[in-house]
């Protein structure tokens, strides 16, 4: 894998969440537009200060941490 360069944490910036390059949009807020179905190209188009890299690294960064992490799922 390679390294997450734009993922930075800062407890000074948004709490000390995962954020993308130090700016104040943090990993969850990508990967959570994403989910709802929304295009890299319209998450860009909403932050036009990012990259293309920074969407695809916030993607790695929560596949990495479902990985890592054991999470409790609701059973149907």
């Amino acid at each position: 894998m390679e390294p997450l360069d734009r993922i930075t944490r800062n407890p000074n910036v948004m709490g000390g969440k995962a954020c993308i390059r130090g700016l104040r949009v943090t990993v969850s807020t990508i990967v959570g537009q994403i989910g709802i179905g929304r295009s890299v190209d319209e998450v860009l188009a909403d932050y036009p200060y990012l990259e293309k890299e920074d969407v695809m690294q916030a993607i790695q960064y929560a596949a990495w941490l479902s990985d890592e992490r054991k999470v409790l799922l609701a059973t149907a």
